[in-house]
């Protein structure tokens, strides 16, 4: 399976989702998290890990041998600590950009093939996306596309305008709140989207995904720990349903209700901002 997150404006922080989201996947299976966001990655720098391997030379490999081998991107992760499997970025974007000129080109890209795979999920962090990026192809090609924003007005404002177009990019987008603002029934009524879930504000959780924790403090013991387990286990599950059907009859995780079209107008009616950060 594969998993796009991503956002349509700003840092809600993707980088952390995507990390929690394998640090807390469901079952014995040990997903690989892919850094293709096309602005670098932060993954390397915040773990203090060498720089390779990683996304450039995966890159490599799949320029010499092509991107059949279902195995590549195994052979290019690291370990975090905790043993989650990650294909670590290159810092500067313009390496970023030409690792994904490779890896996104063509009719299957290595994490589509690796994802195709039994039992294998792969995580893409695409950062902020629109259809210029480079990691655009990795987007349209996942299983589902978590939308990541903070519940304010100018992120909300932003992702009304472009929902519709990007309701296109992906058999099965979701939607994911970060942090306090607008309630999420607020959210859901106004832009007419069903919110998947809400990922709080917890600061020493988010320290441990990046490498600054302290202590025995573990990502399930978390509010974001626990919060990310939520999503990933609903994820997990359409997943595996949709397998078991072959992919005809199994529910669908949908962004958006049929109706009105969505228009920045729809924040209007909001009034003031809520700092609650009530949950789902």
């Amino acid at each position: 399976m594969l998993i796009a997150v991503c956002s349509l404006k700003g840092s809600p922080g993707v980088t952390t989702l995507a990390t929690a989201l394998g640090a807390r996947w469901p079952g014995q299976e040990n997903p690989i998290v892919v850094e293709v966001d096309p602005a670098g990655g932060d993954l390397m720098a915040r773990f203090r890990l060498p720089d390779t391997p990683g996304l450039v030379s995966l890159a490599a490999a799949a320029r010499g041998r092509g991107h059949a081998d279902p195995n590549l991107i195994a052979q290019h992760t690291q370990l975090l600590p905790g043993g989650l499997r990650v294909v670590l970025g290159p810092v500067g974007a313009e390496q970023t950009r030409a690792a994904l000129a490779v890896l996104a080109s063509g009719p299957s890209s290595p994490l589509r093939r690796a994802a195709d795979q039994p039992d294998t999920t792969v995580i893409a962090d695409c950062g902020r996306v629109d259809p210029d990026s480079p990691a655009f192809p990795i987007i349209r090609s996942a299983d589902a596309m978590l939308l990541v924003a903070r519940p304010h007005d100018d992120e909300l404002a932003h992702i009304a305008l472009k929902l519709q177009a990007a309701q296109q990019w992906s058999r099965r987008p979701c939607f994911v709140l970060i942090g306090d603002g607008y309630s999420t029934a607020e959210v859901s009524q106004a832009l007419q989207i069903p919110v998947m879930g809400r990922v709080p504000r917890d600061a020493r959780g988010a320290a441990v995904l990046c490498g600054h924790g302290t202590g025995r403090r573990r990502p399930d013991k978390s509010m974001l720990g626990r919060a990310a387990a939520k999503i990933a286990l609903n994820i997990y599950s359409h997943g595996h349903a949709r397998t078991a059907s072959h992919g005809t009859h199994a529910p669908h995780l949908r962004l958006a209700v049929p109706g009105e079209p969505i228009s920045g107008a729809s924040l209007q009616p909001l009034g003031p901002q809520t700092r609650n950060g009530a949950t789902p």
